[in-house]
């Protein structure tokens, strides 16, 4: 290397030597930054690294006022693009990273509740399943024989076999909504003869607490959607309000119409959710404190109910309105 090309390269150190320690302390001042801004200054750092560089040593050059001009502007011009290719290539890499956490975190969330769900169906299959074998083992080997325990033995095996039944049912309602499996065969649907029927389906459990079934007087609206699965979401939301409502409580539904749309809602008398757990109430398998979970319940009515809202391109959500809680559905109107 001749000692021209040698000063040359000596100009180029010391010209981009000061962009790159510049450069070096932005990243330590940017480093809780968003990637977008870190990976803006590296490359921002590289190219005017270049164009110190190439400045530094074009003047030494004594080129004419007329190729200066030129090399200054090609530099600038060249400088400018790779500074604004690298902001729009920083904020697509910050999406793209920011995406691939969320990504990872819903992944790791639904992991964590496919886990619970799991842990919660074997529970409560065991129990039932217990039962019916040793109701079916008691009158196979004849240890009841009398008409009377015969057939409370059978009234028993009937009520665990529907209940094993709707809980089979509710995985399998569940299992197409998170599969993307559901098919909507959207309808007008009026929201009051959906309430209606809801009600009467539930009445027999509501009798049987003796808890009251209060539709509020309203201008039923109608709503663009599926007849089925709204009528699911409904009875869904009636019969949670009915177990969790004490003896002699009343849930009330209501319905209505305003700027966002049709609204449908259910309070219950449960006393209130816990603020900690106002969040998780329509997560799968979630039945909150030990006294909400001693129904029974495989904690997926009111999962299987947001699915089925969201569905709908509609929204689900609950808050404490004395003396119980407030479940309030918007779906969009036809």
């Amino acid at each position: 290397m001749t000692a021209v090309e040698l000063e040359v390269v000596a100009i180029a150190v010391a010209c981009s030597l000061p962009v790159a320690a510049a450069g070096v302390a932005a990243l330590r001042l940017l480093r809780r930054r968003s990637i977008a801004a870190n990976i803006s200054v590296v490359v921002g750092v590289a190219v005017l690294s270049v164009v110190a560089g190439v400045l530094g040593a074009a003047e030494a050059m004594f080129l004419s006022e007329h190729d200066l001009g030129v090399v200054i502007v090609v530099v600038a011009v060249a400088g400018l693009v790779g500074l604004c290719a690298a902001l729009l290539l920083g904020r697509r890499l910050a999406r793209q990273s920011v995406w691939e956490r969320e990504a990872l975190a819903r992944e790791r969330a639904v992991e964590a509740s496919r886990r619970e769900l799991v842990a919660w169906v074997s529970h409560d299959l065991r129990t039932p399943l217990a039962g019916l074998r040793a109701m079916a083992e008691a009158l196979e080997d004849g240890v009841v024989d009398h008409p009377v325990p015969v057939a409370e033995y059978h009234r028993r095996i009937r009520r665990e076999t529907d209940r094993l039944a709707g809980m089979v049912d509710d995985l399998f309602e569940l299992s197409r909504i998170h599969a993307g499996a559901l098919e909507l065969h959207l309808d007008q649907v009026s929201l009051g003869d959906l309430i209606s029927d809801a009600v009467a389906s539930v009445a027999p459990s509501a009798a049987a607490k003796r808890v009251q079934l209060r539709a509020e007087p309203s201008h039923w609206p109608t709503v663009l959607g599926s007849d089925t699965e709204l009528g699911r979401v409904v009875r869904n939301l009636l019969a949670n309000a009915v177990r969790h409502t004490p003896v002699d409580g009343t849930v009330r539904v209501a319905a209505g119409r305003d700027q966002e749309g049709a609204w449908l809602s259910v309070q219950d008398a449960c006393g209130g959710i816990p603020t900690g757990d106002l969040p998780r109430v329509f997560e799968v398998a979630f039945r909150g404190e030990a006294a909400r979970s001693k129904d029974g319940g495989a904690g997926l009515g009111l999962a299987i109910a947001r699915g089925l809202v969201e569905a709908h391109r509609g929204q689900i959500a609950v808050q404490n309105v004395a003396p119980g809680c407030r479940f309030v559905v918007r779906l969009p109107v036809g």
